[in-house]
């Protein structure tokens, strides 16, 4: 170290600085001292009184020129000694921070000017140290001090992201506080501090709410907001220490809400966070405080189902080693570890700065101290191999006492002891496997809001394994394959190294106004394939040069999937993600995919033939582990005889239970028509060419139907036309719960979404069928206005119709046919709707419990169906929650589209028993053979808008475990005989061919004359059997002339 100069050599610089008329002046003065001190050395600071002169100078109250001259002093200090000096200028911070209150424009922006340049110097290992000094000037300081501070946390965002991360459990509190000062630009400056520093956060779930959270902070009110924008989030990512920085006290805050839906959701919450911490350490730092606020919900909550989610967050809490004292006092002994590792730092010296086994050097001292401090969490970390890291630590700092090969090999030193003794302390095992190319081996948890699907389990794939993913539905499946689309499983490698493309049902999102072969050149993927080599790909997958022009949107389902498959191809991908295949592709892709030798697959499909013959693995899920068995289906089976429920159509767990349906008027025989459809032939609009040429088709209670025909052959065009719904609609109510939909939509004792078929909603000139003027008896003319009732007529019906601008007591009853012929077809059909709604759904009360015990007994579990947004359910889920609708108002007739695609095979043999078991009609579209023919002796084959009737004459009766067959089958349906059953007769059966003579009818035998008592008498009965309806619910009883009983 040179020699210091006499103390009078550094007069002139201090007058040049005092006396500097101008910034300019002041700068060229100060300069000349950091370079007077970069000659004499780092000691000189203190040994010739520099820095205690400089903050003379800045507290000099009465001249604003020695104030200024002493922050352009430390900023020069800064610029010119560099990142060696930061230590001994971080004591002066407080002192450059006050000047922000100064009165003087040049001043403040001169202190501003030295913090930023000091600031800049500390790497980010030292931002612990760092923000330990600002915390203190911003609890200690004015209004301007502090807001310099709250913009000064800012400036460590970027360059030690990591650093300020681990730092929000202590910082975020005192920027809180902030929040509420009194002075509104402190409040607006802790508010953008926070919401900066919350971006550090390594969790990419949380990222989107960091407005929300910060915001929490600041106005308590809107934590209940943002409870609910958390419970509907899936997260993927581990909850780490930063992450429950920002979550605890939001957390905290609601559990002490007096709402108990926003207590149900916190508490929900907190089990699976826990759940999603690894370290037990951090869980029991920060989870602690949470103990007592959920012990008082699981204890005192005034509802029992919050009171007993509260109690298994509880557990979970204990479990994790959260304490009901509190958190641990001190988790890590900081001041320990930082003094053994200055010991260590002085030991490793140079002899040349040692005295007397000491530093040489007072500020030496006060360098290795600061050192020892990064030393030590580097140390906590384990962060041995970066040696750039130990170079900034240790390092540099002492290239201003030695020569830099000097300081180089002390940090090298240093390193080195610590590596070695973590060496010693901890064993490195590594481990190796011929198995193939692994693609990825990942530690992951899955979680979806308050819903955790997968804890701590590993994702290990290898190239050219085919694996299924089997498990119940809502286990997580179909999020699992999103999530790794979207590259949200964390470590999951980016698509940059790893190519993972996901093949899904339906292409949602994209332009469906192109051609075909359009569609695909216009993916931004694909801009460097040439058209002939997309065509070749589109023939491969079956697309012939007409269907190649046609628009995607007009494509149906199955060849939607198939057009998803070959850009899927195109792509070449390591990982491809099949979901929910459709069986007309899995045929053909079977083959494709066998060839494959360098394409891993992940498989979610419910056809267990298709998992047989493709998969070489099995993936299951089991205790929100995934548990890997080599093998196809067969031989998972062979290990679990429980899953055999993979190859039948048994329920076993799972159990669906149909309401009975509603009695229909006039119908007495199960064999009756009830729907016909004769000699159909429908165009869409805009087409040519027609989707259905000529079809005739009957529907009786007994029916069990099955269609079935290639893709675009126009089988959900038939159905369609059947149930009025020929117009698709897109999906709504997202935002409600399945208990809130179907309470929303048969609130008012009808279906409300069944008036809204395209087939029933006017048209502008069919509302103008109402201006037709009625021509009475009398000769005056009348407009009708709406129908009110209706009553039997003979064979047919009359409606009560009230007259524009008349009074009611001028309603009159009119024909059914009179008003078909007037051209009234869709109001006489919408009152027709209403009232068979009505009559189903009238006398069901549609309170929560109610409602929630009906969605159950269809499979779809009772807290997702009160709580959980139908935007956030799974496939399987919405189709639960569709069938339980669709059932609500015990219907005569259901029917399924496809239900085969998105349910489990346990929730498909629950469907399937309880279709086998009810008493109404069934059609169901589905690819499923094995589904269709155990439950549907009529087939209806639809191949290119034409249509063909199948019956089978016997049954597959080993597709149920229990032996039974479907209700419409003649083996267990006592109203027809075993030897004749109309279902499966080869011959003109009423269901298909309309013909409703059935056996010889009785001769028909004239009433009498009813007397007038026993009118009175049958008037009575009716009035009983009403009041009786009225007060016990069930379906309405019609009134017949011919029952004895009331």
């Amino acid at each position: 170290m040179p020699d210091t100069p006499a103390a009078t050599d550094y007069a002139p610089f201090f007058d040049a600085l005092r006396s500097a008329p101008t910034a300019l002046d002041a700068k060229a003065a100060a300069d000349k001292l950091a370079r007077e001190i970069a000659k004499a050395g780092p000691q000189s600071l203190e040994d010739k009184d520099i820095l205690n002169t400089l903050h003379a100078f800045a507290t000099n109250k009465k001249s604003g020129y020695e104030r200024e001259s002493a922050a352009i002093a430390f900023t020069s200090l800064a610029n010119i000694l560099g990142t060696p000096i930061a230590p001994l200028l971080l004591p002066s911070l407080p002192i450059i921070f006050d000047l922000y209150m100064d009165k003087g424009d040049v001043v403040r922006n001169a202190a501003s000017a030295a913090a930023k340049a000091i600031l800049k110097l500390f790497p980010p290992e030292s931002t612990r140290i760092v923000f330990d000094t600002l915390v203190s000037i911003l609890e200690a300081g004015k209004w301007r001090t502090k807001v310099g501070v709250l913009d000064a946390f800012k400036t460590f965002v970027t360059p030690a992201r990591d650093a300020v991360a681990a730092e929000l459990g202590t910082l975020l509190p005192k920027v809180e506080s902030a929040m509420h000062d009194t002075k509104q630009e402190v409040a607006t400056a802790a508010i953008k501090s926070a919401t900066q520093l919350c971006t550090t956060l390594a969790n990419p779930d949380l990222a989107p709410h960091i407005p929300v959270l910060v915001k929490c902070m600041s106005n308590p009110d809107s934590v209940p907001a943002c409870i609910k924008a958390l419970s509907s989030t899936t997260f993927v990512a581990e909850v780490t220490a930063p992450a429950l920085a920002v979550l605890v006290p939001l957390l905290l805050r609601a559990l002490n809400d007096r709402s108990m839906e926003v207590q149900r959701r916190t508490v929900v919450v907190i089990d699976n966070l826990v759940k999603l911490v690894r370290d037990p350490r951090v869980a029991a730092i920060y989870l602690s405080p949470l103990v007592e606020g959920v012990t008082k919900i699981a204890t005192g909550a005034a509802f029992p189902e919050v009171r007993a989610f509260a109690e298994t967050a509880l557990n979970t809490l204990l479990k994790s080693g959260a304490s009901a004292n509190g958190p641990p006092a001190n988790h890590r002994d900081v001041a320990g570890e930082t003094a053994a590792a200055l010991s260590t730092l002085v030991s490793q010296l140079p002899s040349d700065l040692l005295l007397n086994g000491a530093p040489k050097f007072p500020l030496l001292s006060r360098s290795l101290d600061f050192q020892a401090s990064m030393v030590a969490d580097l140390v906590a970390a384990r962060s041995f191999n970066d040696t750039e890291a130990w170079r900034r630590c240790v390092g540099v700092y002492l290239t201003i006492w030695a020569h830099r090969d000097a300081a180089d090999a002390f940090a090298e030193a240093i390193r080195l002891h610590y590596h070695t003794i973590d060496q010693a302390k901890y064993a490195v095992s590594t481990a190796s496997s011929d198995e193939g190319e692994v693609l990825c081996d990942t530690l992951f948890s899955l979680a979806y809001g308050a819903l955790l699907l997968l804890s701590h389990t590993t994702l290990r794939l290898i190239r050219g394994r085919r694996y299924g993913i089997l498990g119940t539905n809502g286990s997580g499946k179909s999020t699992l394959m999103r999530q790794l689309k979207e590259g949200k499983v964390e470590n999951f490698p980016p698509q940059s190294q790893l190519r993972c493309v996901m093949v899904e049902h339906s292409l949602q999102g994209e332009d469906a106004s192109l051609s075909v072969l359009d569609f695909i050149a216009a993916d931004l993927a694909l801009v460097d394939v040439p058209r002939s080599r997309i065509r070749d790909q589109l023939l491969e997958v079956g697309f012939d040069d007409k269907r190649q022009a046609e628009i995607v949107g007009g494509l149906s389902g199955g060849w939607k999937m198939k057009l998803e498959l070959a850009r899927a191809m195109l792509y070449k991908a390591d990982l491809l993600l099949l979901d929910e295949l459709d069986k007309m592709s899995v045929k053909w892709l079977e083959q494709y995919l066998v060839s494959q030798k360098n394409v891993t697959c992940l498989i979610v499909s419910h056809d267990s033939g298709f998992l047989d013959n493709v998969t070489t693995d099995i993936i299951h899920y089991e205790s929100k582990k995934l548990v890997y068995y080599p093998g196809n289906l067969s031989a998972f089976v062979e290990k679990h005889p429980e899953a055999k429920s993979y190859y039948t159509l048994a329920a076993t767990s799972v159990k669906f239970s149909f309401p009975p349906p509603g009695s229909l008027m006039g119908v007495r025989s199960p064999t009756r028509a009830i729907l016909k459809l004769s000699n159909c032939t429908f165009t869409y609009p805009g087409r040519s060419a027609p989707s259905l040429y000529n079809v005739s088709c009957a529907l009786s209670l007994s029916s069990r139907v099955g269609v079935i025909g290639p893709n675009g052959a126009g089988k959900s065009t038939l159905i369609k036309l059947i149930t009025g719904e020929t117009i698709p609609q897109e999906e709504r109510h997202l935002e409600k719960t399945p208990i809130g939909y179907i309470q929303w939509r048969f609130q008012d004792g009808h279906d409300r979404e069944l008036l809204e078929k395209a087939t029933r909603v006017l048209t502008p000139e069919e509302q103008r069928v109402f201006d037709t003027e009625w021509v009475g008896k009398d000769g005056s003319k009348r407009k009708l206005e709406m129908l009110l009732g209706r009553q039997k007529l003979k064979k047919s019906f009359q409606y009560e119709v009230k007259w524009r601008g008349l009074d009611h007591k001028f309603n009159t009853w009119v024909s059914r046919e009179d008003l078909l012929a007037k051209g009234f077809a869709k109001p006489v059909q919408q009152f027709d709707d209403l009232e068979a709604s009505r009559e189903g759904a009238g006398a069901r009360d549609t309170t929560a419990h109610l409602v929630r015990k009906h969605l159950e007994q269809i499979g779809l579990d009772g807290d997702i169906a009160q709580y959980n947004e139908i935007s956030g359910l799974s496939g399987g889920q919405k189709i639960k929650l569709v069938i339980a609708a669709c059932l609500w108002n015990n219907p005569q007739i259901c029917v399924l589209d496809e239900p085969s695609n998105f349910l489990d095979r346990e929730a498909l043999g629950g469907l399937a028993v309880a279709i086998r078991d009810w008493a109404g009609a069934v059609v169901i579209i589905s690819h499923n053979e094995e589904f269709v023919t155990a439950l549907c002796p009529e087939i209806w084959n639809v191949n290119a808008g034409r249509m063909t009737h199948q019956g089978k004459v016997a049954l597959v009766d080993d597709a149920f475990l229990d032996g039974k067959s479907p209700k419409g089958s003649g083996t267990n349906t006592p109203v027809r005989s075993r030897l004749q059953t109309p279902s499966t007769s080869v011959a003109g059966t009423p269901a298909a061919s309309g013909d409703e003579a059935a056996p010889a009818a009785p001769p028909i035998v004239k009433k009498k004359k009813m007397t007038r008592n026993q009118l009175k008498a049958q008037e009575e009965r009716r009035r009983l059997r009403k009041l009786r309806w009225l007060s016990e619910g069930g379906p309405k009883p019609e009134d017949t002339d011919d029952e004895i009983q009331p």
